[in-house]
């Protein structure tokens, strides 16, 4: 289809719109937005031919729930404007489903290219208008139907690391023309000079031995008629030979240029000896493993000033070689891109030495620096080394990251990263004459591309602050289509890691595709008789335990009851059975023992990292917290197995669960002492959330563990990364909610506010402050700020929040809170007063959903909506719409 069919196309649409929404008075005052393939806008490569539709209800005319919807596929955007969907047509299909809901046409093929649109109506027959037109495209499904060699760039055309490959196309202007790009290695794309797209590190991470990753562009709006200039830049990322064993010294890429022709694709271009490249004056520093990646060294003389033809044609450049690759999967990238999203100046600049300079962003940051350099002589280097923190004497604490830019000689002369990434607030620049401007330097933040879901405020600020930092790490910690342990010193995926803070992730984002992509680096690490990994994808060796493998089977389910997409259980629960044959063969009368280190995996970890004076590494308490995790695990795989229909093998997880819990209080619980194991924290609390506490003494339990916190650790958090979601889960649960704030308060160590005091914009490695201070290990506590505080559960029968409970646990001394969470169906909303006696709360249900309002336990009166309620219902149910409660409450 040329431009000028598809701007007619889209000219009828707004006219039909128009006319619509003008031209009929009783038009509702409704319509459809946020419309998504697979989770992802307008995805133009997705890995199958069954993908999942959603949209949102929006607007204040709605009536009830959605009763009926219709969904238009077509080949052809104009087929859909004439109303002739050649693909698929539901027509008036009553049903209430708007998130997921499966593709049912005719069969797609690798390459297709689809057009879809949906209506609905509401229980009084109100019809909304077409939604806009989106599309979606099927990748490339099988790596043996792309065409082209992987190639790299030769060592005659100098430094192979981080080369420019280029190659000139003709082609005509305005026909629809689509790029895959399967790099082994970054990638970035540059038609005519002009760079495609404002992705960065791109693609994704894969486990790279298994699999590797194809991104397709739309790069039509880029060309010219007649001869086009095609330029691939790759840069090595994690495909080095100390990391995944790569194939060759520099990275590679399988490239397939298809023009859209009379309904079919055309492949006019693909990689192969035709190319040419050469060096780019980028290379990379570092090996990649844990504390070694080091940046990128910038060649000034060497750079190209622009990308032009004119430019490029000077430029000496030698053949291509192509390169035999051992076998993988090439399948299609499945989550959001990484995109620049905040740009820091610098805020200080400090010297130190004679050319030596430390400059202070203000903040950390994880992602690019970015310097104006002054004019100096040819073949001057400048060094820049980064750090996230400052020792206590004010000294700049060297952390392994830096970058070398040596200068061209000439005016206008900049720096900026492009194949690698830091994490850092300072800078400390060496061997710079003279004094940097602050407005020289940049600090440019990347994470993937994805929607925050929450906000939350109350009217205490030390929550506020310490609420800002947990969401904020969490961003800096989340791209690349997984989410690490830290940005720099290790950049891995730690299993133990994303357990704990997965749902504090996804209450506060919308990372759905995240997490396809980060499973299913889970599933291709797992090895020979279901044995897992620590760390996915899994480049080397890291350290956990049974908490850090058993995310292959918590974090589906999660996603799940988040997004109310099953795609990962449905995909990987085969697999997870598999996980749990491996446990079984290390299990000893019953209980789970220490499995071996392997090349891929060491350590055999309970909690970890929890404040000093906590014995977490005793063996009883390791031995306790791990299966206590297995039970964990069986609950998930029972409810899993129902879920998929399976209620023989949900029975069976079932069985197993309550044998192995008696079997842990018959082993751990001491009662002479009433406590598990070593009665720290999570040694308490972790048996009573999963159930192996009898009934008849889990008053005691619970008291005894308030107890022991309040005598032996002055009311601190007492926990590590492992126990801070257990405790939280444990203490929103109990509604222990005055238990818990009272440790949040806390202003010495160990605490939130102790980081806070001390400087920290993220969240640290150790309660102490000791090594990387922007960490994933005590992010967990986030759910309570919308669990508790705000009082928006989830029910996990009805994932997505389609139905939900608000119920808030007020902290003594908070008096106000407002919360909003971003639903798969649309934004609840909950904000509530307390003043004197009276507690009002004001509620938003989305459209779709349906909420269950908890009556406070101390209410003697209800008003919704100014019409009386009585407090003996303890709960009342609602539909979408917005309330205001009233609560009149006992005097105390």
């Amino acid at each position: 289809m040329n431009s000028m069919k598809r701007l007619l196309c889209l000219v009828c649409c707004f006219c039909c719109l128009s006319v619509i929404v003008y031209g009929n008075k009783k038009t509702p005052s409704f319509y459809l937005a946020e419309l998504k393939c697979e989770n992802l806008v307008d995805p133009l490569g997705i890995d199958n031919v069954a993908p999942h539709f959603s949209w949102k209800l929006k607007g204040d005319g709605w009536k009830g729930r959605q009763t009926y919807y219709e969904i238009q596929v077509a080949s052809d955007s104009i087929l859909l404007v004439q109303d002739k969907a050649d693909l698929w047509n539901t027509g008036k299909l009553k049903s209430d489903a708007s998130v997921m809901v499966p593709y049912q046409g005719k069969t797609l093929t690798s390459r297709s290219l689809c057009y879809w649109r949906v209506r609905v109506w509401d229980s009084k027959k109100q019809v909304s208008s077409w939604s806009p037109v989106a599309r979606f495209g099927v990748g490339i499904l099988d790596k043996l139907q792309m065409q082209g060699d992987y190639i790299g760039s030769s060592v005659k055309g100098g430094k192979i690391c981080a080369p420019i490959l280029r190659k000139k196309v003709r082609l005509t202007r305005g026909e629809t023309t689509f790029l895959h790009v399967n790099t082994l290695g970054y990638h970035e794309i540059y038609v005519n000079g002009r760079k495609v797209g404002e992705d960065v590190l791109t693609p994704a991470v894969s486990h790279l031995t298994k699999r590797s990753l194809i991104v397709t562009y739309d790069i039509t709006s880029y060309l010219k008629e007649g001869e086009n200039d095609l330029l691939i830049w790759l840069g090595q990322g994690w495909y080095k030979t100390t990391t995944f064993g790569a194939a060759y010294e520099g990275p590679l890429v399988k490239a397939e240029l298809d023009v859209l022709k009379n309904g079919r694709w055309e492949v006019v271009a693909k990689t192969d000896r035709s190319w040419s490249g050469r060096e780019s004056g980028y290379s990379d520093t570092g090996t990649w493993r844990a504390l070694q990646f080091g940046g990128e060294r910038v060649d000034g003389r060497i750079l190209p000033r622009d990308l032009s033809s004119e430019t490029l044609d000077k430029m000496k450049w030698t053949p291509v070689v192509i390169v035999k690759v051992p076998d993988h999967i090439a399948s299609p990238q499945m989550c959001e891109v990484n995109k620049i999203h905040q740009i820091l100046q610098a805020v200080s600049v400090k010297k130190l030495g004679e050319g030596m300079w430390l400059v202070d962003m203000g903040k950390i940051q994880t992602g690019w620096f970015e310097m104006q350099m002054p004019i100096l002589p040819s073949g001057h280097e400048i060094t820049m080394e980064y750090s996230d923190n400052l020792t206590k004497d004010g000294e700049f604490d060297k952390q392994g990251e830096s970058d070398i830019y040596v200068s061209g000689g000439t005016k206008g002369e900049y720096f900026r990263n492009k194949f690698n990434h830091h994490a850092f607030r300072y800078v400390r620049i060496s061997n710079l004459p003279q004094k940097p401007k602050t407005e020289w330097m940049k600090s440019l933040q990347i994470h993937g591309d994805y929607k925050q879901a929450a906000t939350f405020e109350c009217s205490d600020a030390d929550l506020n602050a310490i609420h800002s930092m947990i969401q904020y790490t969490m961003k800096c910690l989340t791209f690349s289509g997984y989410m690490v342990d830290c940005p720099h010193l290790e950049r891995a995926g730690y299993g133990g890691d994303g357990n704990s803070s997965t749902m504090s992730l996804q209450t506060m984002y919308d990372v759905a595709p995240t997490f396809e992509n980060w499973i299913q680096t889970w599933g291709d690490s797992m090895r020979e008789g279901g044995s897992l990994p620590h760390v996915g994808p899994n480049p080397g060796v890291g350290g956990g335990g049974p908490y850090w493998c058993g995310f292959f089977v918590r974090a589906p389910w999660r996603t799940y009851v988040n997004y109310n997409d099953s795609r990962l259980i449905e995909k990987y629960y085969s697999q997870m059975k598999e996980w749990f044959k491996y446990v079984d063969k290390y299990t000893v009368d019953g209980l789970l023992k220490r499995w071996p280190d392997t090349k891929y995996r060491d350590w055999y970890l309970g909690d970890w990292l929890a404040p000093m004076g906590v014995d977490a590494g005793n063996q009883a308490s390791v031995d306790l917290v791990s299966n206590c995790f297995v039970s964990e695990c069986l609950g998930t795989m029972y409810n899993t197995a129902l879920k998929l229909g399976k209620k023989e093998e949900a029975e069976e997880f079932a069985v197993r669960r309550e044998e192995l819990n008696k079997l842990i209080h018959q082993t751990f619980y001491r009662a002479d002492e009433g406590i598990y194991s070593t009665g720290s924290q999570l040694d308490m609390c972790y048996p009573m959330l999963v159930g192996v506490v009898p009934d008849s003494l889990y008053n005691k339990v619970k008291d005894n563990m308030i107890a022991i916190t309040e005598e032996n650790h002055k009311g601190h958090i007492a926990v590590g990364l492992v126990g801070v979601p257990i405790l939280t889960e444990w203490a929103v649960q109990n509604k222990k909610v005055d238990f818990f704030y009272q440790m949040l308060k806390k202003r010495d160590y160990p605490g939130y506010l102790y980081m806070i005091d001390h400087g920290a914009t993220a969240t640290w490695e150790y309660w102490s402050g000791e090594r990387s201070r922007v960490h994933n290990c005590y992010n967990g506590i986030g759910t309570w700020f919308y669990q508790a505080v705000g009082g928006i559960r989830l029910d996990e029968t009805e994932p997505g929040y389609r139905h939900f409970y608000v119920d808030p646990q007020i902290p003594n001394g908070v008096t106000w809170s407002k919360v909003t969470k971003e639903s798969p169906y649309g934004t609840i909303a909950v904000n509530w007063n307390l003043k004197d006696d009276q507690l009002n709360l004001r509620l938003i249900v989305p459209v779709g959903t349906t909420a269950t309002v908890c009556i406070p336990d101390n209410a003697v009166s209800c008003k919704m909506n100014k019409k009386k309620v009585s407090v003996k219902k303890q709960t009342v149910v609602v539909e979408a719409g917005d309330y205001n409660f009233v609560f009149a409450l006992k005097k105390l």
